[in-house]
């Protein structure tokens, strides 16, 4: 029984990762149609600025966490603004900005190896100290991370629901032209998309640094799952997104306690293949 409560309390804590790591994705691709393939490296950056300010400058763990998010959320916008932007309209904008996305991927990458080399980091913890759960041990980060996700999430769904702001990032993603024909700033409804989304790759980033090892190659992992959630749950939904993260979270739980790490990757991309192909439109997606 402390096995099972255990694992669920894994695929709990993955599934809240997952689910905010996917998020930021989904919320780009809705509003411009493509994908952000620096994603991760903008998680890795997030939490390299958030070790450099927190531990590095001294100011502490909360000021080098809002830091992270913030030079994330910086970065995102600038990689809409001069690698995604000029492309706008093109005929070939997708291919075009899986190439531009991916090019930014490798220079803040490689920008990472040079400033901060490749030694392990590792950013303090917001929250210290381990609780019991049915008898098995969590940190007190972890259980932070459980409960923080779908306050985020939350948050999120009500800023694109109820604030003007939101409605607009909906209804570019609907239909730019209607949206720009009624008075709708269509080039700062991608800034803004491309802000939020960097934004919780940072979080992200600064949650994975503080119970992972931080190194340039931090957000390659984490891209790749929130690709598999994003397209395992459906395009185009937030809530299929968040479902699909968490399934995928206590997923790979239970296949890492019944078959090891080496074959989880591979039956997690079995599945997300089936589900496909008998689901063209994803697990919770509608036509």
């Amino acid at each position: 029984m402390d096995t099972i409560i255990a694992t669920l309390i894994s695929g709990l804590l993955l599934g809240s990762l997952y689910a905010m790591m996917a998020s930021g994705l989904s919320l780009v691709w809705t509003t411009l149609g493509v994908f952000n393939f620096s994603h991760g490296a903008l998680m890795m950056l997030g939490a390299f600025v958030a070790w450099t300010v927190g531990e590095g400058a001294g100011l502490g763990v909360w000021i080098g966490s809002f830091s992270g998010i913030a030079a994330a959320m910086v970065a995102g916008v600038i990689i809409e603004y001069f690698l995604v932007r000029p492309f706008y309209g093109s005929r070939n904008m997708l291919l075009v900005t899986v190439m531009t996305t991916l090019a930014a991927m490798i220079i803040i990458e490689k920008g990472a190896q040079i400033i901060w080399g490749s030694r392990l980091k590792q950013s303090p913890r917001l929250f210290e100290g381990d609780i019991s759960i049915g008898g098995a041990i969590i940190s007190r980060q972890e259980a932070f991370i459980i409960v923080l996700a779908p306050l985020v999430l939350f948050a999120i769904w009500r800023f694109a629901t109820v604030t003007a702001t939101g409605r607009s990032l909906r209804a570019v993603g609907q239909n730019q032209d209607a949206a720009a024909l009624i008075g709708i700033n269509v080039n700062r409804a991608f800034s803004i998309a491309f802000a939020l989304s960097a934004g919780l790759a940072g979080l992200t980033g600064v949650l994975l640094g503080s119970i992972r090892f931080i190194t340039p190659s931090l957000g390659a992992e984490p891209l790749t799952k929130a690709m598999i959630v994003v397209i395992f749950g459906g395009l185009g939904s937030m809530g299929a997104t968040a479902g699909a993260a968490y399934v995928i979270g206590f997923l790979e739980a239970f296949l890492i306690l019944w078959l090891g790490l080496y074959w989880t990757p591979f039956i997690l991309f079995v599945v997300m293949i089936t589900v496909l192909i008998l689901r063209p439109n994803g697990l919770f997606g509608r036509k």
